[in-house]
C-alpha cells in the first residue's frame, strides 16, 4: 500500500510508532473557515488541547523551528500542521509545507483539517509532499451536524444550520475519498459528544471506511465554548463506541489531543521548543 511507510513511522497512526517516533506541529494556521461549537482557539502556554499554540509562526520561522527540532530530536519523523485554525484556510500552510519539503524531503508531511477544502487543495498538497491527512468528521446526517457547527465560511458566504452542515459533510466525504485515492494515509477524527452524536459515530465509521480511510480516532469531548455545559463521554461510552466502529475501520486509541505546537514523542515532551521564538 502507498500509505504503509507514512503510517509505520507516524506516532499518530501506528501504536508501535507512538512510543518510538516524534512529531512536530507547526502553528502557522491562525484562521479557520468553520466554527465548531466545542472549539475555542487560543494563544497560551498552559492548555494541553487542540486549537492552542503559544504563538503563530511565519513559514520562515517554522522552517527554522524544524531545523532545530531535527537537531534535538533524532527520532523526529513527522512534520505536521494542525492549527490552531484550519490549515487549508491559510496560505501560510502551503508555503510552510513547500519550504519544509524542499529542505527535509525524507520527513513525513502531515496535516489535520476539517475537510472543507481538502479535495480542491489536494493537488497542491501532493506537490509539497503530503503523505498523511487527518479529517475531523463528527456526523453523517446534516441534522446532527447542524447541532455541532455554528457556521461554515465557503465561497464568500457564511452558511448556518442544515445548509452549512450539508455542504460541510459533502466536502468532507469528497475530501476523504480523493485523499485515499491519491495514496495518502487517511485518518478520521470524531469528537464523541454523548448528547448529540453517540448513536451516529458508527455511521461515520462505516461511511469513511467505504471511502478509503484507514484509521479512526474517536476523541472525547472537551466541554468548552457553546458546549461548555455538555458532559464528556464516560470511559464505558468511549470504549463501546470504539468497539462498534472497529467492525468497519481500525481504531487508534492512543491520541493525546495535542496542542497545535506540540513537539516530541507523544506524551513524553520535555519543555517547549517554541521558547526559541519568544
Amino acid at each position: 500500500m502507498k500509505f504503509a511507510h507514512a503510517t509505520r513511522f507516524h506516532p499518530c497512526y501506528d501504536p508501535k510508532a507512538h512510543f518510538t517516533f516524534a512529531r512536530i506541529h507547526l502553528p502557522v494556521a491562525a484562521k479557520c473557515n468553520i466554527q465548531c461549537n466545542y472549539c475555542k482557539r487560543d494563544i497560551n502556554k498552559f492548555e494541553r488541547r487542540p486549537g492552542v499554540a503559544s504563538c503563530i509562526l511565519t513559514p520562515k520561522k517554522a522552517l527554522s523551528l524544524v531545523e532545530k527540532a531535527v537537531e534535538r530530536h533524532p527520532e523526529l519523523t513527522v512534520v505536521g500542521v494542525a492549527g490552531p485554525g484550519d490549515p487549508l484556510a491559510n496560505p501560510e500552510t502551503f508555503e510552510t509545507l513547500r519550504m519544509v519539503h524542499e529542505r527535509f524531503p525524507h520527513l513525513i508531511k502531515c496535516l489535520s483539517t476539517n475537510g472543507l477544502l481538502l479535495a480542491e487543495k489536494l493537488p497542491e498538497l501532493l506537490r509539497y509532499g503530503l503523505k498523511a491527512v487527518t479529517v475531523t468528521i463528527n456526523a453523517v446526517k446534516p441534522s446532527t451536524a447542524a447541532k455541532i457547527y455554528e457556521y461554515v465560511l465557503y465561497g464568500g458566504l457564511k452558511l448556518t444550520g442544515v445548509e452549512a452542515a450539508r455542504l460541510l459533510l459533502s466536502k468532507q466525504f469528497e475530501g476523504v475519498k480523493a485523499a485515499a485515492e491519491a495514496g495518502l494515509a487517511v485518518k478520521v477524527n470524531t469528537v464523541l459528544i454523548p448528547e448529540i452524536n453517540l448513536a451516529e459515530v458508527e455511521g461515520v465509521a462505516e461511511k469513511v471506511a467505504l471511502l478509503g480511510a484507514q484509521k479512526m480516532n474517536i476523541i472525547p469531548l472537551i466541554p468548552m465554548y457553546r458546549f461548555s455545559g455538555f458532559r464528556p463521554p464516560t470511559c464505558q461510552e468511549l470504549r463501546e463506541a470504539r468497539e462498534r466502529c472497529e467492525k468497519y475501520i481500525e481504531q487508534f486509541r492512543l491520541c493525546r489531543a495535542c496542542r497545535a505546537d506540540a513537539c516530541g514523542i507523544p506524551g513524553l515532551e520535555r519543555g517547549s521548543i517554541m521558547a526559541d521564538f519568544h
